[in-house]
């Protein structure tokens, strides 16, 4: 009995690694494709689009960088970093309202946040694009961090909340023993501790206003405005024939995110199994 249990494990063990080799596989595959073409000259690639590069053109970076892809990272990264910013620190200063301080109408107020992660943003469209018009931000870098803030802070403070409202009561209680005020507690205390979840929600922020689509498209119309997304699609448009060119676009644009994410790993890992997972 205890050999069919063992062999049970050891099976069920090599299937849930195997699964994870296939899945790896079916991220890392395209990834090392995607690279190894943009470094292909764009007659090799139409004749041998699979096979290895004969010779390694790194002109396709300095094309793809000089024809716009540039202009698009650093707005890309702009918007990223702004937005990042502004939906970390209003969703932290509300969660921490939500789970240290005592106020009326606190249960309706989440259900309020919580309820905006219910709002598509395809049914918004139109009233935003007369707001933005009316507030005369449309076709610019911060109209985009306007957007991505307001329809990031329900999700971003409620993963946050999760995280607070498990944080040890005694510490709030000796900070205001020694004459801490809400604001010193808030920054020396509660959010030093909520550095994890802090961070699982930089991640999350960081590669939704990366690689977000919808609102970059509609909302900005001039190529100086443009973010990576918007701007490669328009770039594939202008070299439908010169795949490794629009490949080193692509690249250019995966490999922030991929550093990134690597980097602060350990942190948004942690963050989500104590917060999502409580």
């Amino acid at each position: 009995m205890v050999t069919k249990f063992g062999f049970a494990g050891i099976l069920l063990r090599l299937v849930v690694w195997g699964f994870l080799m296939v899945m790896a596989l079916v991220v890392v595959v395209p990834l090392i494709w995607m690279l190894l073409s943009s470094l292909k000259v764009n007659q090799q690639f139409l004749s041998d689009p699979f096979g290895l590069p004969t010779e390694l053109d790194w002109q396709n970076y300095v094309d793809a960088w000089n024809l716009g892809v540039g202009q698009y990272l650093w707005n890309s990264v702009t918007v990223t970093v702004a937005s990042i910013i502004a939906t970390t620190l209003i969703s932290a200063w509300a969660a921490f309202g939500l789970t240290k301080l005592v106020m009326p109408f606190s249960r309706t107020v989440l259900f309020l946040i919580v309820g905006g992660l219910m709002l598509a943003p395809t049914v918004a469209l139109i009233p935003l694009l007369r707001l933005l018009q009316g507030l005369g931000i449309y076709d610019t870098l911060l109209g985009l961090i306007v957007l991505y803030t307001a329809f990031r802070i329900p999700f971003t403070t409620f993963l946050i909340r999760s995280y607070m409202i498990d944080l040890p009561y005694e510490v709030d209680e000796a900070a205001r023993l020694d004459g801490c005020s809400r604001a010193q507690q808030f920054w020396s205390l509660t959010f030093p501790m909520s550095m994890p979840i802090i961070v699982s929600s930089v991640i999350l922020q960081c590669l939704f206003a990366w690689n977000e689509y919808l609102f970059a498209f509609i909302f900005v119309s001039s190529t100086d405005t443009m973010t990576l997304p918007v701007g490669l699609a328009n770039l594939a448009s202008k070299l439908s024939t010169n795949y490794p060119m629009i490949f080193a676009g692509m690249t250019l644009a995966s490999v922030p995110m991929i550093v990134f994410f690597f980097a602060a790993q350990r942190f948004f890992v942690r963050g989500l199994a104590e917060g999502i997972g409580k």
